[in-house]
């Protein structure tokens, strides 16, 4: 079943192509930041939305609750990025009315997965994350055509490689959400002061069997104060 519908032309796509490719105006940069903790798992974002050299929007949200306790992260095209969102949003409402349960995460990234390779040819300009608990936390990149891996450590976007040495230098597996909240934030803050397209505030969010906290900015605040010993 096309879950798109028609929304999707070949022409569109192909004009998509030639604006991004030849005018580089479409809304992206960012950075996002997942990790796999002992009780759960920790997504971190920033919030600038770029057109090139231009800041086009500093209040773009790109941790999206799906489920009780699912989240998907966006990077890229927040146009393609906010479809899929919505899709995948609508799909687990329905999934649920249906069969009285809550799809797994697994079957859920499968579906994604298809949806976003059924359109390989023009493909969703977005790297996502999707992240849950089923019988334990899971983290799952997807690329724009749909390629799946698993990760226990994973950045997207402009300022992921500004994040990289960090993440890979300070996670250690098994700890806990408590822990690896502060080394979200700072690996987002890296990546603010070097890459131009990453700025304004830091979204945090952890999953665990409790289900889905969205941290306040002030909590936020108070972690960066902790780490740099002053607010960034």
């Amino acid at each position: 079943m096309n879950i798109l519908g028609d929304r999707i032309g070949a022409a569109n796509r192909e004009q998509k192509v030639i604006e991004l490719e030849g005018n580089q105006m479409a809304k992206k940069g960012t950075t996002t930041v997942g990790l796999v903790c002992s009780d759960g798992l920790v997504f971190a974002a920033d919030r600038r939305a770029s057109m090139g050299y231009f800041i086009a929007a500093k209040d773009v949200d790109k941790i999206h609750q799906i489920d009780e306790r699912m989240a998907l992260t966006i990077a890229g095209s927040v146009a393609d990025a906010q479809t899929l969102v919505r899709v995948m949003q609508a799909e687990l409402r329905l999934y649920k009315m249906r069969n009285g349960e809550a799809m797994s995460i697994g079957a859920a990234t499968t579906m994604l997965s298809n949806i976003m390779f059924q359109y390989k040819m023009f493909p969703f300009y977005v790297q996502l994350l999707l992240g849950g608990i089923d019988k334990v936390p899971v983290i799952y990149n997807l690329d724009p055509i749909g390629g799946v891996t698993t990760e226990n450590i994973v950045s997207t976007g402009s300022g992921s490689p500004m994040v990289y040495g960090l993440l890979e230098d300070q996670y250690r597996e098994g700890k806990p959400i408590k822990e690896n909240v502060k080394l979200a934030v700072r690996s987002i803050a890296t990546a603010m002061k070097r890459d131009a397209a990453t700025g304004e505030n830091i979204d945090l969010v952890h999953i665990s069997r409790d289900g889905f906290k969205r941290y306040t900015r002030d909590e936020v605040k108070k972690m960066l104060q902790e780490i740099y010993g002053k607010a960034e």
